[in-house]
């Protein structure tokens, strides 16, 4: 941890942050913390992926209120809802700072996790141009990135607290789902081995759908109360 100079920026501005800033280091072991919180979600999410309710069983394993994955995840940062509640990294632990950062919403981390492994997959099926054509290779994992880019911006809007905008990028980010879809089920163009990855990649699909479906929902229901209060 550095010192902080509190004549760098504008009074009472870092006050939550306390006396200290973390520098490159600092940020550098709490992002890799970040990425074992999305290993420990797929670890999860694989060991119950034969069950029907598994988005919420992993949440609650997560330790996490399921309500994380709709409406609990739209309060603003700091607020208690958003307080994380399960057992913080050994980081954290030994830090007198845990900062709230994007990665810690809830939503966020499932979207991550799941195409995280959706783009492992693609890109161990894709590598071999005799199982997988280039165009279809390339279109794919496009595809992939241009939805988790859309979810990602989305789940940025709510910490932003602009659900109007938050509704329509998660809505971009179903069109690209339903892209991705669309594009690994031509028969004429898959083989044996896009068959199989889309197999796996199904329920992965139809869970991030249901995320986004139910923020989407949540973000709704908070513009509509906004526009009650007004009136």
């Amino acid at each position: 941890m550095s010192d902080f100079n509190s004549e760098s920026f504008p009074e009472n501005e870092w006050d939550e942050c306390g006396d200290l800033a973390w520098n490159e280091f600092d940020w550098e072991r709490y992002l890799r913390d970040q990425d074992d919180v999305l290993h420990r979600y797929l670890a999860f999410y694989e060991g119950l992926k034969g069950r029907p309710d598994r988005i919420d069983e992993v949440a609650s394993l997560m330790g996490w209120d399921t309500g994380q994955l709709g409406g609990d995840s739209l309060d603003a940062p700091g607020s208690p809802a958003r307080e994380d509640t399960s057992d913080p990294p050994a980081f954290g632990r030994n830090s007198p700072l845990e900062p709230y950062t994007l990665h810690k919403n809830p939503v966020f981390v499932a979207t991550k996790a799941l195409y995280l492994s959706l783009k492992r997959g693609w890109e161990r099926v894709a590598g071999d141009p005799g199982k997988v054509g280039q165009p279809l290779a390339i279109a794919t994992q496009t595809s992939l990135y241009r939805g988790e880019e859309h979810a990602v911006l989305g789940v940025q809007a709510i910490d932003l607290g602009d659900y109007a905008l938050a509704v329509s990028l998660f809505k971009r980010a179903l069109e690209e789902l339903n892209q991705t879809l669309a594009l690994t089920s031509d028969s004429t163009v898959a083989g044996r081995a896009v068959n199989d990855w889309r197999g796996d990649a199904l329920p992965r699909l139809f869970d991030l759908r249901e995320i986004w479906l139910r923020v989407i929902s949540e973000c709704r229901e908070e513009l509509e109360r906004r526009v009650d209060e007004e009136g």
